[in-house]
C-alpha cells in the first residue's frame, strides 16, 4: 500500500492525480505549500510517513522547491534520511531544462511534465522503487 500526498493548486490536475493514486492506497491532498508542510509535519510526527509527494513546481504561495527544502528540512530534523525520505515527484507544465535542474538540485527524486499519463506515472513510481 502506497501512502501519498498532492500538492497542486490545479483542481483539474489535482482530480487527475487523485484517480490514479487513490487506488494504490490513502491519498492526501494539499492545494498550497501552506497546507502540504502542515500535513507532512503531522504525518510525520504521527510515524504516518508518506512514501510518495507529487509536488506541483508553480504554485501561488510557496514553490514547489520552496515546500520540498522545507520538507527536507523537516526529515532531518526527525532523523528521516536515506531511503526512508518521502520520494517527490516534481510535476510542471514547464519543459525547460533550468526549471528541470533546478528541481533536482532541489533533491526531488523525479519530474514529470503535465499533462501526466498514467503510464508515466506508474513507471516512475516504479523506478523509484516504490513497488506499484
Amino acid at each position: 500500500m502506497l501512502r501519498s500526498i498532492i500538492v497542486e493548486d490545479e483542481f483539474t490536475s489535482r482530480k487527475i492525480l487523485n484517480a490514479m493514486l487513490g487506488p494504490l492506497g490513502p491519498c492526501d491532498i494539499a492545494v498550497n505549500g501552506h497546507e502540504a508542510l502542515a500535513a507532512f509535519g503531522a504525518a510525520l510526527e504521527a510515524g504516518e510517513h508518506y512514501d510518495l509527494m507529487c509536488l506541483d513546481i508553480t504554485m501561488p504561495d510557496m514553490s514547489g522547491r520552496e515546500v520540498l527544502r522545507s520538507i527536507r528540512e523537516m526529515e532531518e530534523a526527525a532523523g528521516v534520511g536515506g531511503l526512508d525520505r518521502v520520494k517527490v515527484i516534481m510535476t510542471t507544465a514547464s519543459d525547460d531544462r533550468e526549471t528541470i535542474m533546478a528541481s533536482f538540485r532541489s533533491e526531488c527524486d523525479a519530474y514529470l511534465i503535465k499533462p501526466i499519463a498514467h503510464d508515466r506515472l506508474m513507471s516512475t513510481i516504479g523506478t523509484l522503487g516504490l513497488g506499484v
